[in-house]
């Protein structure tokens, strides 16, 4: 069942409607000077009527509640895979078409919501009515929250949000292909919707993607880079605070990226980029001035 979730406080003081007149009518025993009184009070009310229908049209979201099925960790403390089941609400789970789109996320009785990017697939939602998460727990945040919640605990879902990638800007595949991803921290989410949604990876002759955190303990989905190599995308973890015996890259990943560069024909190049904005920032700059297309650069915002 979808619940509209409005918020609108009173706009009449019960006390002030049933005396207000009594004490007005002692007050200015003529009724002109009543009606005179009266004006001030009616614009007030129907000034704090039209910013309380203000604060109903900007909550337009349909809210589905909807169980949680698993939360476990995913790589550290910090950071949990979250599977929530919108079996019973098919127009919602068949709403996320792309990789790259995102809903909010509620907890009853928490005002705030979070904003969350969708891990899984589309395809995963629409056969199996679920939707998966990587969820950072951040001290004070309704992702804590629920990250603190069990299996059977309710949440309220937003209708799925955003255009996703736009993978039509690097396509066909014949014509891009080579296609470097970055990513850091939770920021994987998203790419691991689309590299399992399949985009044409072993299609391509170059896919790379540069996989950025802390160290491995904070690393998630290290159990699926073999299925995204056999799908033809290469996984470059890069660290920047690595434990002793670390051989990989590390560092940042733009840095990684920096030194290998190998981008051979710019103009059949494409890049998919989620994570932190300095990141995002300097990447784009290096690709750039490689000569790769600012349109060829995807982002899910």
């Amino acid at each position: 069942m979808s619940i509209l979730s409005l918020s609108l406080s009173p706009f009449l003081n019960p006390t002030l409607s049933s005396h207000a007149p009594s004490r007005i009518q002692s007050l200015h025993p003529h009724p002109s000077s009543s009606m005179t009184f009266l004006k001030p009070l009616h614009h007030h009310l129907r000034r704090r009527l039209s910013i309380s229908a203000a604060a109903v049209r900007q909550d337009t979201n349909l809210w589905t509640t909807a169980p949680l099925l698993t939360i476990s960790p995913a790589a550290s403390e910090s950071l949990f895979h979250v599977t929530i089941d919108v079996s019973d609400y098919p127009d919602l789970a068949t709403s996320h078409t792309k990789p790259g789109q995102y809903l909010q996320l509620r907890i009853p009785d928490v005002e705030k919501p979070s904003f969350l990017a969708i891990a899984s697939p589309p395809s995963l939602a629409a056969s199996k009515g679920v939707f998966e998460f990587l969820v950072k727990s951040i001290s004070g945040s309704t992702a804590e929250l629920l990250c603190g919640l069990r299996k059977g605990d309710v949440v309220d879902l937003s209708q799925v949000m955003g255009k996703g990638f736009d993978l039509d800007q690097i396509s066909p595949v014949e014509k891009y292909q080579t296609v470097v991803i970055f990513a850091t921290g939770s920021g994987i989410s998203p790419i691991r919707s689309l590299i399992e949604a399949g985009f044409g990876a072993d299609k391509r002759s170059d896919v790379r993607l540069y996989y950025g955190a802390r160290n491995l303990k904070r690393m998630a989905y290290q159990d699926r880079f073999e299925n995204w190599a056999s799908s033809g995308v290469k996984v470059v973890p890069v660290l920047s605070q690595p434990d002793d015996g670390w051989t990989g890259e590390h560092g940042y990943v733009q840095a990684a990226f920096a030194r290998a560069k190998n981008i051979f024909s710019p103009q059949s190049t494409g890049a998919v980029l989620c994570g932190q904005k300095q990141m995002a920032e300097e990447v784009t700059s290096l690709l750039v001035a490689d000569g790769v297309s600012t349109e060829k650069i995807l982002k899910n915002f």
